[in-house]
């Protein structure tokens, strides 16, 4: 995996790279680049959509009230934010959390894509539309997918919803913890060994 030509040794090594990133037009109003945060071996990465007002101004994913909401689920089935990684489709905050455009999207996704290399997790869980449709290269909506397993080049890859779609609509967030007791059976299963039942293959992003 290289990106714009160079290889990285290390996530610090990307970051570094990355800079004060003028790649794209997000970057005019930015606050924070959210880079990611957590386990640089972790065996789950999440993805989510981009950076909200809180992370922009933190430099930080997932620190808000979908933050609170995510460190709730991952407790309910015995993980710890140190636990895991998380990183997002776009690194700096769209303009009024609307969503990433495809320019925007297309810029900054190199760098996730060797985030996920670096990292190397066995369990890719996708947050919402925009993380999904990119990661299984589909335009298939995220109440299909969510809460199956795919495969991306080997990888286990989970759809679920955004934690945020929770705080607008309360009947999502027992759909959520439902989702987060297949991931631990799903990492369980991983980690144990290959023997897990396979969904759809994509052989397209890593």
């Amino acid at each position: 995996m290289s990106t714009e030509g160079q290889h990285f040794a290390s996530l610090q090594e990307l970051r570094a790279f990355i800079g004060d990133c003028q790649r794209c037009p997000l970057a005019a109003a930015r606050t924070l680049l959210v880079f990611g945060v957590g386990r640089p071996d972790a065996d789950v990465m999440f993805i989510g959509e981009g950076p909200g007002r809180n992370e922009d101004l933190k430099g930080e994913p997932f620190v808000g009230a979908a933050g609170k909401l995510l460190d709730e689920l991952l407790a309910s089935v015995g993980l710890h934010r140190s636990d895991v990684y998380i990183a997002n489709i776009v690194k700096c905050r769209p303009p009024n959390n609307r969503d990433p455009e495809p320019i925007e999207i297309e810029t900054c996704t190199p760098f996730l894509r060797e985030q996920i290399r670096l990292i190397s997790p066995s369990v890719i869980v996708t947050l919402g539309k925009f993380a999904t449709q990119y990661v299984l290269a589909t335009d298939v909506g995220i109440t299909r997918l969510r809460g199956r397993r795919h495969e991306v080049d080997g990888r286990s890859v989970l759809p679920i919803f955004h934690p945020a779609a929770a705080l607008y609509d309360q009947t999502k967030r027992d759909v959520l913890f439902d989702d987060f007791k297949r991931l631990r059976t799903l990492l369980d299963r991983e980690l144990a060994g290959p023997d897990v039942s396979s969904g759809p293959v994509q052989q397209t992003l890593f």
